[in-house]
């Protein structure tokens, strides 16, 4: 089968792969219809994900058909049409049963990362009954793809962890896919205001159309001061960082109003400054989490009744043997414009 490999820091190949095989009774194999690539798989080409090791097929998100299962498997069978989870869970260990998927003690983020991802053909799916998630029929698969991992990483990361609330000052630092991902389901709780900070205007206009009440371009290094005196020096409510770069999680610490929360999504590769000796006394929170999907259920719920529309994200659609030219295009996103590209296979 045709897999996209990566190869070490910069380095990435689309390669002739084995077909992956059931090889524990609780697996089972995917024949992937569409992939996306995320933000995060751009973080392990540029090597900030030490556990992504040199030969891994990357990919964490994807929609397909079961092609085979193991013994253990009750809930799927061969010929399912399944949305794949970018979280692993065995539903029975500690961290499990505290709702903590991203955590479980044989999964988590493995796909793409630990183990062989989706930007393939065929995956293996570890744990299928509790993280593969049957297609309704008649649903769009593209919208779909947007809930293995971005849907649920804005909302759960961003605006759950963020206490957004009813007429909340809101303001989002990344107007990327994740960015947007929140900036969708923050609406589900009606805040006053929700700002989006970005350095490109292309994707500040989209957040305008996806519900921003106000933008504001941090080309100009002075993003915070806009957003002060756009709260009349009071800081917002929530400061969601939505990119993973030190500069962001600053802008995120100087607007946070007292008694506010900055919640962290961006996958961070170098240290961050925590400035203490101004926040000690403010009453902020801190919140960092990797998702859990547990929220994936009620999404697929809003998704599938019209609440929201996902597929909004998608600029792009490339087939699996082009993959290299649609990464070239997701990582040059100022000049093309992309946010989700999908990948058929």
């Amino acid at each position: 089968m045709k897999a996209l490999v990566y190869q070490g820091p910069g380095k990435k190949a689309l390669e002739d792969r084995p077909m992956p095989e059931v090889s524990a009774p609780t697996d089972a194999v995917v024949r992937i219809t569409r992939t996306t690539i995320c933000g995060t798989d751009l973080h392990i080409l540029k090597g900030d994900v030490p556990t992504c090791e040199p030969g891994r097929i990357l990919g964490h998100e994807g929609v397909g058909i079961v092609e085979k299962v193991g013994a253990g498997v009750s809930t799927f069978k061969p010929g399912d049409h399944v949305l794949i989870s970018c979280i692993s869970a065995c539903g029975k260990c500690e961290y499990c049963r505290k709702g903590m998927y991203s955590h479980c003690t044989t999964g988590g983020w493995i796909l793409g990362n630990r183990i062989d991802g989706t930007q393939a053909e065929y995956v293996r799916i570890p744990h299928a009954d509790t993280s593969l998630y049957r297609i309704p029929e008649g649903a769009d698969e593209e919208a779909l793809v947007m809930l293995s991992d971005i849907l649920p990483t804005g909302f759960e990361c961003g605006v759950l962890n963020g206490k957004v609330q009813p007429g909340d000052t809101v303001a989002i630092v990344g107007a990327g896919p994740i960015g947007l991902a929140a900036l969708l389901t923050a609406q589900f709780y009606s805040p006053a205001e929700i700002i989006m900070i970005d350095l490109d205007d292309n994707r500040l206009a989209v957040s305008k159309s996806f519900g921003a009440t106000a933008t504001v371009n941090s080309a100009n290094g002075k993003a915070a001061e806009a957003v002060m005196k756009m709260t009349n020096g009071r800081g917002v409510d929530t400061a969601i960082e939505a990119v993973g770069v030190p500069a962001t999680f600053v802008i995120c610490e100087d607007i946070v109003a007292p008694g506010g929360t900055i919640a962290n999504v961006g996958v961070h590769g170098v240290k961050v400054d925590l400035h203490l000796e101004r926040l000690w006394s403010q009453n902020i929170t801190i919140t960092t989490r990797l998702v859990d999907t547990v929220t994936t259920p009620m999404l697929l719920k809003t998704v599938q009744s019209k609440k929201i529309d996902p597929k909004r994200l998608i600029t792009h659609r490339f087939k699996l043997s082009n993959i290299l030219d649609a990464y070239d295009t997701f990582g040059k996103a100022a000049s093309t414009h992309a946010l989700k590209v999908v990948i058929e296979a």
